[in-house]
Order: C-alpha cells, then sequence, then structure tokens
C-alpha cells in the first residue's frame, strides 16, 4: 500500500536520469538503484506485481524515497556502484573482494628496482596488475629476471653515492644477476633502456623486445663472437615461448576486456579477461550473491564498473555476450563470430568452470545451501508454487499382464530416502493395463498417507506420457489433493515434461540439474520395480514346480521354503532331513519327486 508521502514523491519525480535510495521508517537505507529514466523506474515498484518473494518484502518496507540527478546513465551507474560500496544496502548485491591480489612494481628511484607487492604506495611507482594468480606474477617476474641484469639492493644510488664509492659490488653481480651500478660499472641511461623494454614486456607487447634481441645477436655474430651470440638467442627463445604460451587468440586483439555471466536462481559468476596483443594477462570470476531477482544485464552491467575499477582497466573496449549500457566513451561489442567470439565463450567457459567447482565446494562444507541452491532451480524449471523438498516417483512393472507390480521411490532434499520406498501387488487390475495400475497404485498410496496422517510430497512424478498421468490424477481427484500436490509425467523417448491440461510439454536442458533429478528418480523407480518384478516372478516359478508334486499343497511348500530357503535346497535334502519338517508320508513324495528327476 501507497501511503500518502510516498505518493506525492511518486508523483514529483525527474523524468531523467538518476540514482534512487530507499529508506524504511528507522530511515536506514534499504536499497540503492539506477535508473534511466527515475519516474518510470521507481513508480514501477509500487505498481506491479512482483513474483520474487523479497521484492515483496522491500516494497512492503519503503517509508520514504530520495534520489538524485546526474547527466547520463553512465553517471548514474557510477554514483550508484560508489554508494553502494559506501552504504552498503541490505538488498543490494555487494560486489566485494578480500582478497589483496599481488602487483609487479617499478620503483621510482635512481636504477629502479622490479618487484612483487600486496602494498601499493602513492610515491609515484609504476604498478601492473593486480594478477589475480600469484604464479602468473612470479612467472612473468622470472621471465624478466632471465632476460634482464638487474638489481635486487635497496641501496640509494644517487650519483654522488655512486662517486663517492659508498657502496660496493655484491654476490649478485659475481653471479652475473646484476651489472654492478652501485660501483659505476653500468650508466642509468642503459639501465633504463632495460626498464622501458621490462614495461613493454609486462603490457603484453613483446615485440619491441624480440627486435633488440635478435638485432643483438647479429652483431655479436658479426663480431665473432658467437658465445654471446648464442645467449642472447637463449632468451630470445625464452621470449618467444613464454609469448607463445601466453597469446590465445589474435595477436591483434589488443587492450581489450572481456566479460561474461552465468547465473542461477541465487548466485550469479562472472568473468572478467584483460587481453594484451593476444594474449591474457588478467583472469578473474566474482561470485555475487542476487538480492532481488536481478537481471543477469544489470549484474553484468555493475560487475563491468566495479571490476574496471578494481584491476585499473583503462580499455576502451570490452567484448560481451550481450548488450549492456556503459557510457558513450567504452565501446561494446558483440562478436558474432571468429576470434572475437572464441574469447567471449572461452570467458563463459571459465565462469561456468568456476561455478562447478564452487558447487562441488558448497556441496562438502555447506550442504544446506547446496541443497536449497537446487530445490530453488527445480522450482524455476518446473514451475512450482513450492520447493520439491519431498518428491515421489511412480512406475509399473509387468511382462505380458504377469505378476504385475508397482514401485513408488521417494526422493528428499534430491537425494534417495530408501527407508520410505514402497512396492505394490497390484490387485483390482487384470491384464497389462498400466493405465488401471497408475491409477490404483496412486490411489492406494495417498489414500493412505491421509489415513495416517503423514507428511504428502509436494512433486508427485509419474514414469510415463500423457495417458499414465491422466490415470494418476483420476486418483488424486478422487481424493480431494488435485490441487494440493503438483504433478508431472516424463517421457522416456524424448525427456519431455508434461503437465495436467497442457498439451505442450516441457523440454529441459539436457544438462540442468533439474533434469539429471528427475531422470535420476524415474530410473531409480524402474529398477526397483523390476528388481520387485524380478524377485516375485522368481519365487512364483519356484513354488510352482514344488506345487507340481502330487499330494503337495500351498501350506506343505510353504514350510519346506521357510526351512530350506530355496528349491533347490529342497532338492538336494535327505529324506530324513525333509520328514523332520512336513512328515514321512509327504516327505517320501518330495524326495522320491527330485531323485526320480
Amino acid at each position: 500500500m501507497v501511503t500518502n508521502d510516498l505518493e506525492l514523491q511518486l508523483k514529483t519525480l525527474p523524468n531523467t536520469p538518476g540514482v534512487y535510495q530507499y529508506f524504511d521508517k528507522n530511515d536506514t537505507i534499504l536499497y540503492i538503484g539506477k535508473a534511466k529514466n527515475l519516474k518510470k523506474r521507481v513508480s514501477s515498484y509500487f505498481t506491479k506485481n512482483h513474483d520474487y518473494g523479497k521484492t515483496k518484502v522491500l516494497v512492503k518496507k519503503i517509508s520514504s524515497i530520495k534520489h538524485i540527478v546526474v547527466a547520463t546513465e553512465m553517471d548514474a551507474l557510477l554514483l550508484e556502484n560508489n554508494l553502494i560500496k559506501k552504504y552498503k544496502p541490505r538488498y543490494n548485491i555487494l560486489l566485494k573482494d578480500d582478497k589483496t591480489y599481488p602487483w609487479i612494481c617499478i620503483k621510482k628511484e635512481a636504477f629502479p628496482r622490479v618487484f612483487l607487492t600486496r602494498k601499493v604506495i602513492k610515491d609515484g611507482s609504476e604498478y601492473f596488475g593486480p594478477y589475480t594468480s600469484v604464479r602468473t606474477a612470479k612467472a612473468l617476474l622470472s621471465l624478466v629476471k632471465e632476460l634482464y641484469q638487474l638489481r635486487t639492493c635497496v641501496y640509494d644510488l644517487s650519483q654522488k653515492n655512486i662517486e663517492s664509492g659508498k657502496y660496493k659490488v655484491c654476490l649478485e653481480y659475481h653471479i652475473k644477476n646484476c651489472k654492478g651500478a652501485c660501483e659505476g660499472l653500468q650508466h642509468e641511461v642503459d639501465y633504463l633502456q632495460d626498464i622501458n623494454a621490462i614495461r613493454n614486456i609486462i603490457k603484453g607487447n613483446f615485440k619491441d623486445a624480440l627486435q633488440h634481441f635478435k638485432g643483438l645477436m647479429m652483431r655479436y655474430a658479426d663480431n665473432y663472437e658467437f658465445e654471446e651470440a648464442h645467449k642472447i638467442k637463449e632468451k630470445i627463445d625464452l621470449l618467444s615461448n613464454y609469448q607463445a604460451k601466453s597469446t590465445v587468440v589474435n595477436p591483434s586483439i589488443s587492450n581489450v576486456d572481456v566479460f561474461s555471466i552465468i547465473s542461477d536462481e541465487s548466485f550469479a559468476y562472472v568473468n572478467f579477461f584483460k587481453i594484451m596483443n593476444g594474449a591474457i594477462i588478467q583472469s578473474h570470476t566474482s561470485e555475487i550473491k542476487k538480492k532481488l531477482d536481478e537481471s543477469d544485464k544489470h549484474l553484468l552491467e555493475l560487475s563491468i564498473i566495479e571490476i574496471r575499477q578494481r584491476f585499473n582497466s583503462e580499455s576502451k573496449e570490452i567484448y560481451v555476450p550481450f548488450k549492456v549500457n556503459v557510457g558513450d566513451e567504452i565501446k561494446v561489442t558483440i562478436p558474432k563470430q571468429g576470434d572475437k567470439k572464441h574469447i567471449v565463450d572461452l570467458s563463459l567457459r571459465n565462469a561456468k568452470y568456476y561455478r562447478q567447482e564452487r558447487f562441488k565446494q558448497i556441496k562438502i562444507v555447506d550442504p544446506g545451501r547446496h541443497t536449497k541452491r537446487i530445490m530453488a532451480q527445480m522450482q524455476k524449471d518446473l514451475r512450482l508454487p513450492n520447493e520439491p523438498r519431498h518428491i515421489e516417483c511412480f512406475d509399473n512393472s509387468n511382462i505380458q499382464g504377469t505378476n504385475p507390480v508397482a514401485a513408488c521411490v521417494v526422493f528428499k532434499d534430491g537425494k534417495p530416502s530408501k527407508k520410505d520406498y514402497r512396492k505394490y501387488n497390484i490387485k483390482t487390475v487384470v491384464g497389462p493395463d498400466d493405465f488401471s495400475s497408475m491409477e490404483e497404485v496412486v490411489h492406494r498410496r495417498y489414500k493412505r498417507l491421509l489415513d495416517e496422517e503423514q507428511e504428502l510430497p509436494q512433486l508427485i512424478v509419474i514414469d510415463g506420457g500423457k495417458g499414465q498421468l491422466s490415470s494418476a490424477l483420476k486418483s488424486l481427484n478422487v481424493l480431494g489433493l488435485r490441487k494440493k500436490i503438483a504433478i508431472i509425467g516424463i517421457a522416456k523417448r524424448l525427456e519431455e515434461i508434461f503437465y495436467p491440461d497442457d498439451p505442450i510439454p516441457l523440454y529441459l536442458d539436457k544438462k540442468s540439474e533439474t533434469l539429471k533429478i528427475i531422470q535420476q528418480l524415474r530410473n531409480e523407480a524402474h529398477r526397483f520395480a523390476i528388481t520387485f518384478h524380478r524377485n516375485k516372478r522368481s519365487k512364483s516359478a519356484i513354488q510352482t514346480e514344488l506345487e507340481q508334486i502330487p499330494g503337495i499343497g500351498k501350506q506343505t511348500v510353504e514350510n519346506l521354503l521357510k526351512h530350506f530357503k530355496s528349491a533347490k535346497r529342497v532338492s538336494q535334502a535327505s529324506l530324513k532331513d525333509i520328514e523332520k519338517i512336513i512328515g514321512l508320508s509327504r516327505a517320501t513324495k518330495v524326495y522320491s519327486y527330485y531323485n526320480k528327476k
């Protein structure tokens, strides 16, 4: 219900881009959002019927609205991101990352050092990164140190200190890791040329460094200094090998950010690539917990802004799988084919792999969250009113109408609950009639649950198509459960999901977890029914053989099987042993029957 104050605030909102803030009666900020048109966006919260529960709760709590008008939608997106980080509202997703990532630092000093650090100090030094993988950063630093002789000491190598002879060369000089700048054995101009080459390599530009080394190698070779030329050749091979390993797409793709997203009912996963000269120099995947059933587009736009800020990206172009609004200053490309499409697909694959790994970890450390996610996904995929925490699946089994049986298997929280499995002998149906058999067993199952006041399932799965589903529905109608329990049928050939009163089946993604659980249910019900049917036929065959003995009735057969456990053991028993169970007269008939055979 909209109060008079809120109604007045809604009427006076402008039709311009901006950021809106919702507050509760205690003046606590609940939610921050951005809009291309403030009036339309904010009004929609109070005029729409929201399917998502948390959105309904949010709207009920809103007591007042504040807004900030900005010039463009991009400005609104940036402001929204900054305000969310500042105020951390309850109903906003928060793109946070507690990790401290490593950087490669080129220190601002005479004869600059190059080293790995997790602290960024604003002293004019250059910082490259951050690197989401420490291994990647160390590998790059190791390559730099293999190619160039850099100092590692912390001396103040000012011209005055060098000329006064304040420092002496150390072990690093003697093992040829350093050229001895502390004693003036290397000019700063030469050292800075190496630093410039290192800067390009870190940025992913190997071309200049390769040309320099190739020219140097040829000069050594022309002067017959083959040992030195060979050393340079080893550096060229090292650099070329590193470049080949890091290049994953067309080298002409340079200075581009790539983003992709995959999401489920509760979480979204955004992958980010930084590409320089065809090489992925940064890769990062963020997990985002949804708060208000946010769309992939909204989540990706927020993530692009946040991740680019976090990784200090100044790329003028981004590749994404669908259209996003991130301002006019950034070129948005949605590749359709070729190398650009390949790199977006690779990003999406990384997001999927990350999601799968998180699922495996969560299943171990937080099974409750794993179960809730699966149940929420099943509810959404199958269009159910409630999470299917308790599911029951039915299957029939008979061979040309003989020994007809049925099975009911039970899954709770997505897992088999074998103690709740039930098997049924079909009593009222003559011949191979799957439809009538299904009608009978569903009626017997839920009549008993109602009589005993036991818990009813949220979902019934019928192994079969429209015919079996209709038969099961007849029983639910008779019991008054038609609207109380959701019911679906699954046809085996194309894995079609059928709903009551809906002629068009639902086709789930073949890789979806929902379909896998439905298939597992169906297969388990089939296995359980077949096993029961096989055992019944076997027992029936054994009993038929014993009952063929003249003068032997059903009670005698039962007494023999109860003691000997099988017909085979009866056939192998001595007359004396059989006599102890059924007496001499009948024992003689049984013993004679098997020994004559």
